[in-house]
């Protein structure tokens, strides 16, 4: 394709409720969404980054600038390019990987809708649905947090993970797999733990979890590594992997047993693909993170989710989990405990231009 034009569009979308994790506490998401027009049509993407940058030196004003004055104008040229070369043009600025993720993304649905294909059929996916899964942030008690669980329980969730940070974690956990003991749990500490927590995280063997998610900093394979080899519980990274030679250290320090595969993290879906193939080669369990995506990245998500190689549930939930009024014309929805793969032309949905109006800040 050859592109004519690439918009950039800050939108803020009121949540349902408060989302407190261990860098703060959202009460509104700002998105970032790029609209990409081609010769041979349009495409939109999404940036994972948030507004403020905690989950990653990533955030919503440092991917707008990136996108403006180094990315998009190495793909506004006359050549032809298409979303498996963007990379090599975009290889030149270091990082940013949710911004690169975001013109990906874009190109990647201009492409399909010209084609007439899903996203879901270029993968060569075969399921049809994947099962669904929510994560909770902190709760007041661990009665209200229970409380919770069960209305999510009740609406059809399979898996569930929770937030957890000293001083808020074993008494929580403790009631929630006492009140859910065939529950699919597991907890996400989002580097709130040190290697001086090693002995109380062992306590973690006690309550069947699935995996603990990044106990430790991003930057602390090695800490990683002795607590794996301390818990029966699977240790899972997140943050640390960005790439498959990240994934590879990883796993070959034993700091990893479990990989949460977030494609605007690891700089698009093409790349997410890599990594998946990598670890499908060498068994290692995966599933399919999530950043709070409006319908156009849970989409997304969904389809790549699909893969095989996801044999744990991933944080896939229905758009009403977040959002009061998402920006796609139908919105991501979990029946029977899972959600369909979207098999429409692109990811599968469509946007609604007079929300991304209302709500746009940018």
């Amino acid at each position: 394709m050859r592109i004519e034009a690439i918009d950039v569009i800050a939108v803020r979308l009121p949540l349902r409720s408060p989302w407190h994790t261990t860098a703060g506490t959202l009460n509104g998401r700002e998105v970032l969404l790029v609209r990409l027009r081609s010769d041979i049509g349009e495409g939109w993407g999404e940036c994972a980054a948030f507004a403020e940058p905690g989950y990653s030196a990533e955030f919503v004003a440092s991917a707008r600038l990136v996108l403006r004055d180094h990315l998009a104008p190495r793909l506004l040229t006359p050549t032809e390019v298409t979303s498996t070369t963007a990379s090599l043009l975009m290889a030149p600025v270091a990082g940013h990987r949710m911004a690169k993720s975001a013109l990906e993304m874009a190109m990647i649905d201009a492409e399909l809708r010209a084609e007439g294909r899903s996203f879901a059929e270029s993968l060569g996916v075969t399921r049809t649905h994947v099962d669904a899964g929510v994560a909770i942030g902190f709760a007041g008690s661990p009665a209200e947090l229970c409380d919770r669980i069960a209305s999510y329980v009740d609406a059809g969730y399979r898996r569930v993970k929770l937030k957890i940070a000293p001083g808020r974690d074993l008494d929580y956990i403790s009631a929630a797999r006492d009140q859910f003991p065939a529950l699919a749990l597991q907890v996400d500490a989002n580097g709130a733990y040190t290697v001086a927590d090693i002995d109380h995280l062992a306590a973690l063997d006690e309550f069947a979890l699935l995996l603990v998610e990044q106990p430790f900093g991003d930057d602390d394979l090695v800490g990683h590594a002795l607590l794996a080899n301390r818990l029966r519980t699977p240790v899972c990274l997140d943050e640390p992997i960005v790439s498959v030679d990240t994934t590879a250290s990883a796993v070959a320090l034993g700091a990893c047993d479990v990989v949460n595969l977030k494609a605007g993290r690891v700089g698009g879906y093409v790349a997410a693909r890599a990594i998946h193939d990598w670890c499908v080669e060498r068994n290692i369990p995966l599933w399919c993170g999530g950043m709070l995506e409006t319908g156009l990245g849970r989409a997304a998500n969904v389809a790549l989710a699909a893969l095989d190689g996801f044999t744990l549930p991933g944080d896939l939930s229905a758009s009403a989990r977040f959002y009061e009024t998402d920006i796609v014309t139908d919105p991501i929805v979990v029946e029977h405990g899972g959600i369909a793969v979207p098999s429409g032309p692109g990811f599968g949905v469509e946007l609604d231009l007079d929300l991304i109006e209302r709500f746009r800040v940018a």
